[in-house]
């Protein structure tokens, strides 16, 4: 039976972890069966099937101010509360007027109820729900208290309430073990771990050896030269400064790193750091997404990751690691940071990756040397490393956990 599926977020656009996901969820329902409608602050989607608040995006100027007046302070004055009811009130219509226009059976809300980047959407939605419209995935990403942006605050009833609510009608998912054993803690809220995916059943198309020469030319990479790639935002639990000291290391004629993303929505202030970083390092940076200030937005990322000859992975945290299976599917040799996610949940499944413990060692160095000489070696362990990411991180498996999911008492009867 087909059903409507209504995804909700403060954003639905570009190449974010958040958006990706939410791409990939609603393929494997389409497929399913079902179709699919987004209502966030910023869309990208076809208009056909989107619906643009604009109050439900993050950088929003009145949610910017009033995120200012909660965050990074004890105290806060009347009239910030004062705004976030106006700005709940005004997203509750547009959303109610959503549901109705794509007759949505079931909402889908991604991380909207997790991190506060908006918290009248999170309100909005808590109090939509309450009022037993539809049955809710709650789809968390990450959750405020990993953050250290959202450590001082004066949001305490905001964030108890819906950052992530406890109500019958909503089933919870997370996306990887450690963040559902938090969620059970703090909360007492049970959930489902669904991890990300990619589609590992339709292989990568083939980069020529003529796109891979211009997105090396517009990195400025010297002949002979291996393209170390940094396929990750900006931003500091990222740890590109780790990147940097493995390139000063490998003894490159011109020591160049690439970075595919721009800094995102956390400001440019990390961005300055790791630049200064770089050029005392005697390292260049080669910035390939537009909005970091780069020069090829011509290339997409299929053709940044075929010219990459090795992909970095410092990470200090993260919710699960889109990247690293990113560059598993490209087939790209990795060098990964044990974060805690994936000490907990995929360094048991085999792959095989360089790894290091939170800093760049003469050993690591000499790992990537010798990975970087080796081609068959590569090529092989690239074999090994999709057939691992195929059995535990395809669409097959989000459509059977998706499957489990509907049959969950509160979702039960949407499944196809």
């Amino acid at each position: 039976m087909e059903r409507h599926f209504g995804f909700v977020s403060t954003r639905i656009a570009g190449n974010d972890g958040v958006s990706l996901e939410t791409g990939k969820w609603a393929a494997v329902l389409y497929k399913m069966g079902h179709r699919c409608f987004y209502f966030s602050g910023l869309n990208d989607r076809p208009g056909t099937v989107a619906f643009t608040c604009e109050e439900a995006f993050f950088q929003h100027r009145e949610i910017e101010e009033i995120n200012a007046g909660l965050f990074g302070v004890e105290q806060s004055i009347r009239e910030i509360h004062d705004r976030v009811g106006v700005m709940k009130n005004k997203i509750l219509d547009d959303l109610s007027e959503f549901v109705k226009k794509f007759s949505i059976d079931i909402l889908v809300v991604e991380n909207a109820l997790a991190i506060p980047m908006n918290i009248p959407l999170g309100l909005a939605l808590c109090e939509f729900i309450a009022q037993g419209n539809v049955p809710v995935i709650a789809h968390h990403h990450d959750f405020y208290w990993e953050r250290d942006r959202y450590a001082v605050h004066s949001a305490v009833d905001y964030l108890e309430t819906a950052f992530p609510p406890d109500l019958p009608t909503v089933e919870h998912v997370v996306i990887n073990t450690l963040s559902a054993r938090s969620l059970k803690l703090r909360r007492g809220i049970e959930s489902m771990v669904i991890p990300n995916v990619l589609d590992f059943s339709a292989p990568p198309p083939a980069i020529g050896t003529s796109l891979i020469g211009r997105v090396r030319d517009a990195a400025g990479l010297a002949p002979g030269d291996p393209m170390i790639l940094q396929p990750t935002r900006i931003i500091p639990r990222k740890c590109i400064e780790r990147s940097i000291e493995l390139v000063a290391h490998l003894e490159m004629q011109e020591p160049v790193l690439v970075i595919s993303h721009p800094s995102g929505d956390e400001g440019d202030e990390y961005r300055d750091v790791i630049i200064r970083f770089a050029g005392e390092r005697g390292v260049r940076l080669a910035f390939l997404d537009p909005g970091a200030g780069g020069i090829a937005a011509e290339f997409s990322l299929e053709a940044i990751y075929g010219a990459a000859d090795l992909v970095t992975y410092p990470s200090s945290c993260e919710g699960f690691g889109n990247a690293l299976l990113e560059a598993v599917y490209y087939g790209k040799p990795v060098l990964v940071n044990r974060y805690p996610v994936f000490i907990a949940d995929i360094e048991q499944r085999g792959f095989k990756l360089i790894l290091m413990n939170d800093a760049i060692s003469s050993d690591i160095v000499l790992g990537v040397k010798g990975v970087l000489a080796d081609r068959l070696g590569r090529e092989e362990k690239a074999r090994i490393n999709y057939s691992i990411a195929a059995k535990y991180y395809s669409f097959d498996v989000l459509e059977n956990s998706l499957r489990a999911l509907l049959e969950r008492p509160g979702l039960r009867g949407v499944s196809a």
